[in-house]
């Protein structure tokens, strides 16, 4: 979608998880792209293959049952679904690193914080086991952490602190590229706004991009360049942040909107979207959102859309609105 150089570029990627009741389509048909520097949203409700796409780039889809049918994921010009995994154990953390959704199951209640930390950078960086100790003390510090806390365990920390010693742990090599699997889920608000502020900082220092996974459109408005909206394993829009929030095109994400509060309105009931998420197992033909949605019309059930340029950098995949300024009223 971009000419310029790109840090990854994810082509026709389709991934399966095979199961007793049969095939479940997690992500089919997907391209993606991310330029160096650049953060992109990546939104979706729960079950439209936002963490099984980050799992793809990462190299951990579960196999059995998970599969990678199709596709390539290009990262800095090489495909790393061709690498072995000793090479991929090499860029995992290091040149990619993940925050996963839930700090309490991403450390090890038995090791210290600090050499949970060190392990990271032993594992990707040529140095001594006390070198790796204080470049964990460092990260610490860097996260709001004080040294004197390096040798605690992590059922010492409240939720929002763990979450900071995962971010340091993901920090910790400098990755080029940071994944972040709804960071802020299991936290408190007030902590999720201090953890996204610091990763806002962090990015900033290390210039490291970012694939930030929410279904919170607010996060989004905050912390990224760009938006991808996913359903049912397919993104359906991809555009600025700005031209998505200024002029939703798809009419999913038209909803998505529609069920945010607005603080102005008096409105007694929010506009929902009807019907629920199709069976992965089972996905409609044509246009997977065509069942849901208000403007469907016959040729949507049987043609799969494809993604149509409405205005610079913004793409929808829709027949009846992805006509260039159809849904701005011009």
């Amino acid at each position: 979608m971009e000419d310029k150089k790109l840090l990854l570029d994810i082509q026709d990627l389709s991934i399966h998880y095979v199961v007793e009741s049969g095939t479940v389509h997690a992500v089919e048909h997907l391209n993606l792209s991310l330029a160096p520097g650049e953060n992109l949203g990546f939104v979706g409700e729960t079950g439209a293959g936002k963490t099984t796409t980050a799992l793809g780039i990462m190299g951990l889809v579960p196999n059995p049952p998970g599969k990678v049918v199709s596709g390539k994921i290009l990262f800095e010009g090489e495909d790393l679904l061709k690498k072995p995994e000793e090479q991929m154990r090499s860029i995992r953390g290091g040149k990619i690193a993940m925050i996963f959704q839930d700090p309490m199951t991403s450390l090890n209640p038995v090791i210290t914080v600090d050499k949970q930390i060190a392990e990271m950078v032993l594992l990707h960086n040529d140095v001594t086991e006390q070198q790796a100790l204080e470049r964990a003390e460092e990260m610490l510090e860097l996260v709001g952490i004080k040294r004197e806390r390096a040798r605690d365990y992590p059922h010492q920390f409240s939720g929002g602190m763990k979450q900071r010693v995962v971010i340091a742990i993901a920090l910790a090599c400098n990755p080029t590229l940071l994944i972040a699997d709804e960071p802020t889920t299991a936290l408190d608000v007030t902590i999720q706004a201090q953890v996204l502020e610091l990763m806002h900082e962090l990015r900033r220092k290390i210039n490291t991009s970012l694939i930030m996974i929410t279904h919170d459109l607010g996060i989004v408005a905050e912390m990224c360049d760009k938006v991808a909206i996913m359903y049912a394993g397919k993104v359906v829009e991809y555009a600025p942040t700005e031209a998505l929030f200024n002029h939703p095109g798809h009419p999913y994400t038209e909803g998505l909107f529609n069920s945010i509060p607005d603080l102005d309105s008096d409105e007694e009931e929010l506009k929902v979207i009807q019907g629920l998420m199709p069976d992965p197992t089972n996905l409609p033909s044509g246009c997977t959102f065509h069942p849901r949605c208000p403007y469907a019309v016959e040729a949507c059930s049987k043609d799969v859309p494809p993604m149509v340029e409405i205005e610079p950098g913004h793409f929808v995949a829709c027949p009846v609105r992805g006509k260039p300024y159809l849904h701005l009223g011009k």
